[in-house]
């Protein structure tokens, strides 16, 4: 598996923004519950989210953890910081600690953000999810197939079959 990095509002300040102002006027009631049902279905573990927080320095922490060690945790911590825990996944001291918690050094950590060290490098992602056409998170590609969003674990079924036996 490939990640490439997307920027999915990527117009939210470092602070946050409470989703009710990121969907005003929507109720996200039903958006909530879906996700909800859809990770139970997943087991994977979801929090109750009340802001969205800006992951681009978190794509360039995880971007420079893939080229150090492709075997670490951090897509999975940092995963879980956002999506269990609501953590503010743009603030350095978090990011920091999730590194540190993956294996990291924290002080390498803190070099490679403060330098934007890997900030080409997410860039050329974000470049490249747009000349695929993504839209959402998490998009599955394969060939010029694409599967975007949240789906039912069927669907992710359905799409892997369907990609194994072409």
């Amino acid at each position: 598996m490939h990640l490439i990095h997307f920027p999915l509002h990527p117009e939210t300040p470092i602070e946050g923004a409470n989703l009710e102002k990121l969907f005003p006027g929507r109720d996200l009631t039903p958006m909530k519950e879906k996700m909800k049902r859809l990770m139970r279905d997943a087991r994977l573990d979801y929090g109750e989210r009340t802001h969205t927080f800006n992951s681009r320095l978190a794509q360039e922490l995880g971007k420079w953890a893939d080229v150090q060690n492709g075997e670490s945790d951090i897509h999975n911590l940092i995963y879980r910081a956002y999506f269990v825990e609501g953590k503010n996944i743009s603030d350095l001291n978090e990011l920091l600690r999730i590194a540190e918690k993956a294996g990291f050094d924290k002080q390498e950590a803190k070099e490679v953000l403060e330098k934007r060290s890997f900030k080409s490098l997410v860039d050329a992602d974000w470049q490249e999810s747009r000349e695929f056409g993504i839209t959402g998170v998490p998009t599955f590609q394969y060939k010029q197939n694409l599967l975007v969003g949240c789906q039912p674990y069927e669907m992710l079924e359905r799409f892997i079959d369907r990609r194994t036996n072409s």
